[in-house]
């Protein structure tokens, strides 16, 4: 699996994104790469006013991520990273816009930016899509508790899991698994995790071989 150089997770809020990203890192001896939420300085803002916010948050995101993706080429280590630039424009931006929170020319900014980024992305080697239902991410969120995180709505859950579904259904960019995590725990059950270490291990084991064919 040497020339598996990125793995990138994708999901809902609460899906387990993070998570996995740590324990695959532990399991196979990678370098995971978080989203910057932490020290994110519009996140908390944003969820208290999502109108006033919006446009900044997506920008910081876009080009932390786009930072990410360099960091990730140059490396000569297999990086597992947690989200990935295309959810940045294809979920969140788009979801924003869609709901008024972004108007038409800051969108419009946001995708001539974008559009001129993507040109310089590789997409990852795997694509791993956690497929969460609105019970599933409620209750995640609610388990990490993160205050910045009491103020979303479960419409807003359930729009971008509506964004999620049209991305993934059209996604052509490369290797893509998707894994239904709704009555998975992969934190409490070891045969959760060793369930989609197996899955991976089949995508893994797929992409090698077809990258050593003649």
């Amino acid at each position: 699996m040497n020339n598996v150089k990125h793995i990138a997770i994708s999901g809902n809020i609460g899906s387990g994104k993070t998570t996995l990203a740590e324990r695959l890192a532990r399991h196979y001896g990678w370098s995971p790469l978080y989203e910057s939420v932490d020290h994110n300085p519009y996140l908390k803002d944003f969820y208290s006013d999502m109108t006033r916010w919006a446009f900044h948050l997506q920008i910081y995101f876009l080009n932390s991520r786009f930072n990410q993706v360099h960091e990730i080429r140059s490396s000569d280590k297999t990086i597992i990273q947690d989200r990935t630039i295309y959810e940045d424009a294809h979920i969140f931006a788009a979801n924003l816009h869609k709901s008024g929170h972004i108007s038409d020319r800051d969108y419009q900014s946001y995708l001539d930016i974008f559009n001129s980024m993507i040109n310089f992305v590789q997409p990852p080697d795997l694509l791993i899509y956690l497929k969460a239902d609105i019970p599933k991410l409620v209750q995640q969120i609610q388990k990490r508790n993160r205050e910045y995180e009491y103020n979303i709505k479960l419409e807003y859950l359930k729009t971008l899991n509506e964004h999620y579904e049209t991305w993934i259904g059209q996604y052509k960019q490369g290797k893509l698994l998707v894994i239904d995590v709704n009555q998975l725990d992969f934190v409490e059950r070891v045969e959760d995790f060793s369930l989609i270490v197996g899955k991976i291990e089949l995508e893994l084991n797929s992409l090698f071989s077809s990258q050593n064919k003649p």
